[in-house]
């Protein structure tokens, strides 16, 4: 998604680490998200009011419909 776009998380497939690591972020289905910046490092996207960085391997891992 590019910078400044929403969506909605619809799905998370990970292993179970990285799951609870997700969710522990505040990152669960249904949850919107906007993606606040993203230039060849981490991808900043705001979750709930907090400004988050992901990783692009933990990113990959968040299904997201547009909004």
């Amino acid at each position: 998604m590019p910078p400044g776009s929403r969506g909605r998380v619809v799905r998370i497939e990970a292993g179970t680490r990285a799951l609870r690591r997700i969710i522990e972020m505040g990152i669960t289905p249904g949850t919107i998200i906007e993606v606040v910046g993203s230039y060849g490092g981490p991808i900043l996207v705001r979750v709930r009011g907090t400004v988050l960085a992901l990783g692009r391997g933990v990113a990959r891992k968040i299904l997201v419909e547009p909004l």
